[in-house]
């Protein structure tokens, strides 16, 4: 081998040391990188999911708050309801005072009256004053039930006699006791009569 032959020969050998050597730093700066990437994304992992676990706390801290709030406010709602039930009836109480009160100077006054038409027009203007007070309150009595149809929703047959005439067969012939309704509601069937 001539000298040139040699020199060339080692060139190209070094060259090829060289490219390996570069080819072990590149595959190693690749494999530094695919770590790097890997160390990333593990690190963007552990990052979601200590964010998640924050997010979490805090959805667990905001439904205790909102669990509690409205514990609070059902307790609070239920002590009301008892408190308004219990006192309902305060508010028509006192205005019925005055009524009784009536009552009693008309008992009074009634012991050494002897003329009746004065105790009956007394007992009359008491009676108008409680009317008044109830209506107030939004209690009504059922008026012109005689001879209308029998309502069953407002209505409680006590007994059914024969109709004095064809057209009132299924009306109202007398009323025992009067209904009354409260707003749309009827708190006492009126009692009647029916004919047959």
């Amino acid at each position: 081998m001539t000298k040139n032959k040699k020199v060339e020969k080692e060139i190209k050998e070094q060259e090829f040391q060289e490219e390996i050597l570069l080819d072990k730093d590149s595959t190693e700066n690749q494999d530094e990188i695919a770590q790097d990437e890997n160390q990333e994304v593990q690190d963007e992992e552990v990052s979601l999911e200590v964010k998640l676990e924050k997010e979490v706390a805090e959805l667990k801290e905001k439904y205790l708050r909102l669990y509690s709030d409205f514990e609070n406010f059902r307790k609070r709602t239920a002590k009301e309801r008892i408190e308004m039930i219990s006192t309902a009836s305060q508010e028509l109480l006192v205005d019925l005072l005055p009524a009784v009160d009536d009552f009693e100077r008309a008992f009074k006054a009634n012991e050494n009256e002897e003329d009746a038409t004065k105790v009956l027009e007394g007992n009359r203007i008491v009676f108008q004053k409680l009317l008044k007070i109830l209506n107030s309150k939004g209690l009504k009595p059922m008026e012109d039930m005689i001879g209308k149809p029998f309502d069953p929703d407002t209505q409680e047959a006590i007994t059914q006699i024969p109709a004095p005439s064809e057209d009132m067969k299924g009306k109202v012939i007398d009323v025992i006791e009067k209904g009354y309704t409260l707003g749309d509601r009827v708190v006492r069937f009126a009692k009647v009569v029916t004919g047959a």
